[in-house]
């Protein structure tokens, strides 16, 4: 057997989940790991389209029955839960096999990580005695807040959700109320298998000696929710996003998705030709599917705005405009671009986002506050996290039927874009904050290390 460390990083077959996998698993080959990162073909597929293999990496794949699907796991909350008791069927069995044939050919896993909503794969990883470590990929206050609601809070939360004065300050955590909750936690929930997964995961993690969570974010960014968790030590190792937002080392290191489009740049030509700070730049990620009544508000609140947008309208949903010619008169629609090369280039204003967690991120990283527009999961949490604690942003309110519309996305476009001094101020300071902690040699940087040293060291035990 040869002495070399050999991590197995397992990850959900998600975009959202596959993009700050694959920068940790980057980071552990650059401190001299070898990674195999093992997710579902469907996932899978797209990835190794997109980009190289880095050297000191493997990817292997299982499928998950959706070997060819487009980025959609699933169109309702039941095809949701149903999907995850088939992903951990198949997965588990992948998991198993991979770890005892590494074993039985002298190159055995030394470690196993695996990330959220997976906690099978640390239940497959004890059984076959390899330790495992937890990878939470969202903020450590959502991880708080799940603890807390799971552990005492949820019956209070339950009674009390109705009443619109009602709020919750969990200890460590910022003041919250019902509405800024992770959706799983609310009464209109409906994927019922999302809130079990989460649980199992503290499970698991009670089974453990002290055990250790390592957190996709930065210490500075939440200090309090760092520590929120007593009986866990939360190990900040982020912002785990491309590096070319970090240090500019790698301008190459984006994020794998795009790579039916990452030909076409013509949407950076058309960024050049704007002025400083600007475009309204607009996403909404690779789940969240858009219903049209809300796809017209936003167009009907671009179009009263006035000012240069560039949007991204996945193909699946271009056929929800209906002024798509007026729209490119004054901005750009696009089905796919570089989010990273967009929130780094000077012409971009404003970021219109569902606060998915690395798109959150992404904008602080870059300095570019917020429009936040969630739809669902932590996306409320991060967007209640950016307007009141971070203050990079305003959140979008709804109107009685759950729409957005146009004159109260106008309303906060021009908020961020009509020159608020201290926003921008904010903006720039997590930004510096956000690179310090991620470059080489910063704190992240030092516990990613740490955590690497701990793991070698398990091998001469």
């Amino acid at each position: 057997m040869d002495d070399c460390v050999r991590l197995l990083l397992v990850t959900f077959p998600a975009q959202g989940h596959i993009n700050p996998s694959l920068q940790f698993a980057k980071r552990l080959v650059k401190m001299g790991v070898h990674v195999t990162f093992l997710t579902a073909f469907s996932a899978l597929n797209r990835m190794t389209k997109s980009a190289a293999t880095p050297l000191g990496m493997t990817f292997s794949g299982f499928s998950d029955g959706q070997d060819d699907c487009d980025g959609d796991l699933w169109n309702n909350n039941e095809d949701g839960d149903r999907y995850n008791k088939e992903i951990k069927i198949r997965g588990s069995e992948a998991i198993a096999k991979l770890i005892t044939s590494a074993a039985e050919r002298g190159q055995p896993f030394v470690h196993v990580v695996y990330t959220t909503i997976i906690p099978w794969v640390g239940q497959v990883a004890r059984a076959l005695h390899v330790p495992s470590t937890f990878l939470w990929i969202q903020p450590a206050t959502i991880l708080g807040i799940y603890y807390y609601y799971l552990n005492g809070y949820g019956d209070f939360i339950g009674k009390n959700m109705n009443d619109p004065s009602w709020s919750v300050e969990f200890p460590g955590l910022p003041l919250l109320t019902g509405g800024d909750l992770p959706s799983f936690l609310v009464a209109s929930n409906t994927f019922n298998s999302a809130l079990p997964l989460i649980k199992e995961h503290f499970d698991i993690l009670d089974t453990e000696t002290n055990p250790k969570v390592l957190v996709n974010s930065f210490e500075a960014l939440e200090p309090g929710a760092m520590r929120a968790i007593e009986k866990l030590n939360l190990v900040a190792v982020g912002p785990l996003i491309p590096s070319a937002l970090l240090d500019e080392k790698d301008p190459s290191d984006t994020s794998f998705g795009g790579d039916l489009f990452k030909d076409s740049k013509a949407y950076i030509d058309w960024l050049n030709t704007n002025a400083s700070e600007s475009v309204i730049y607009i996403a909404f990620g690779s789940m969240s599917a858009i219903a049209k009544p809300q796809i017209e508000e936003i167009a009907r609140g671009l179009l009263e705005c006035g000012r240069p947008f560039l949007w991204v309208v996945r193909a699946s949903e271009e056929e929800k405009l209906s002024c798509k010619e007026r729209l490119e008169q004054r901005g750009m629609i696009v089905p796919w671009c570089s989010q990273v090369e967009v929130l780094s280039h000077p012409s971009v204003g404003c970021f219109v986002t569902h606060c998915g967690w690395n798109s959150c991120l992404e904008s602080l990283v870059s300095g570019i506050p917020v429009v936040a527009f969630p739809q669902w999961s932590d996306q409320v949490t991060n967007g209640k996290l950016m307007e009141d604690v971070w203050k990079t942003g305003v959140r979008v309110r709804a109107n009685e039927e759950g729409i957005v519309e146009s004159g109260e996305i106008k309303r906060c476009i021009e908020v961020v874009m009509g020159g608020d001094d201290q926003m921008r101020c904010n903006a720039k300071k997590w930004k510096d904050l956000g690179k310090e902690a991620g470059k080489e040699g910063g704190l992240s940087d030092k516990n990613l290390n740490t955590f690497v040293e701990e793991v070698r060291a398990s091998l001469v035990k």
